[in-house]
């Protein structure tokens, strides 16, 4: 059975070791996932992730909580939110492959800003003008990454900023969904749907070389990471609000070009480094500044 934890909101310190903890935990998986999209069809390396996560939770969740796993009010826009999932990690894999995985993981945190853009004409928010700022100062860093003579893949880059997109997209119906729905369930249908999708389309390579032992536990690893990173996320969550550990986030960015470098000894050049610093500077001063507008609600 999974523990339960009861709500304490006073553990700022707690939620943001944790939440550093797991982007830690989200970075090797770039790194692995990267190594492993190398040598194979990035669909089977992504099938097999999701198969495990979805084993994990068959194994862990369903006999704590029952039927309850896969009970939705919406059930439609739960599964079109595992769509888009779903290709969000097929373009997150082929951008590994073909980008180095600091500066892919850089362009996609240009995913909080198009958030909170995107939200304008959907949720109806307001942005101020300190909003505005930051959005144009993350889209400033994201072209300093991209600018020319910078020798990132135009295939991979055009993939990142897709996959940026869709996690945006995957954000705002998160949003909209965690009114009426759980969070276990939101994650089952997620990982529902990547399998099927993944497994459908991982077939082909099923006629070619299959992974060794190595690579298929590692795979296998992408997929206890996914599901204990979300997890892990929950539990944060119980500990400070959302808006609070929001910024602790953009550890993963850190993490991913500090592992970049050890594992495949790429480091970024300085305006690459400008850029990162920019993309960061400006999402977590929107984090801030969204807990900040929090506190200042009148209760």
């Amino acid at each position: 059975m999974l523990p339960s934890y009861a709500a304490d909101n006073d553990r700022p310190l707690t939620a943001i070791g944790l939440v550093v903890g797991t982007v830690f935990l989200f970075s090797l998986s770039d790194i692995v996932t990267k190594h492993l999209t190398m040598k194979h069809p990035v669909e089977l390396v992504v099938a097999v992730r999701y198969l495990a996560s979805l084993l994990l939770l068959f194994a862990f969740a369903w006999p704590r909580v029952g039927n309850s796993l896969w009970k939705t009010v919406r059930t439609r826009w739960v599964i079109g939110r595992g769509v888009i999932l779903t290709l969000a990690s097929l373009t997150l894999g082929y951008a590994l492959r073909l980008m180095p995985v600091g500066e892919t993981i850089s362009i996609m945190y240009l995913f909080p800003i198009l958030v909170m853009l995107l939200a304008i004409p959907l949720l109806r928010e307001q942005v101020s003008r300190i909003g505005w700022l930051l959005a144009i100062l993350g889209f400033l860093g994201v072209l300093m990454i991209l600018r020319p003579g910078g020798g990132l893949d135009s295939v991979g880059v055009v993939l990142a900023l897709l996959n940026a997109g869709l996690a945006a997209v995957f954000h705002l119906i998160t949003r909209v969904l965690t009114k009426t729905e759980s969070n276990l369930s939101l994650l089952f249908y997620a990982t529902l749907v990547g399998a099927v999708c993944f497994g459908l389309a991982a077939l082909p390579s099923l006629a070619g070389p299959l992974p060794n032992w190595e690579d298929l536990g590692l795979m296998v690893l992408l997929g206890l990471i996914s599901t204990s990173g979300h997890f892990l996320f929950t539990v944060a969550y119980q500990y400070a609000p959302a808006s609070l550990i929001a910024p602790a986030n953009y550890m993963h960015l850190v993490w991913a070009a500090l592992l970049s470098w050890i594992f495949f000894s790429h480091l970024p050049d300085q305006w690459t480094l400008l850029g990162m610093l920019m993309i960061v500077t400006a999402g977590v001063g929107i984090a801030i500044k969204t807990h900040l507008d929090k506190i200042r609600q009148p209760a």
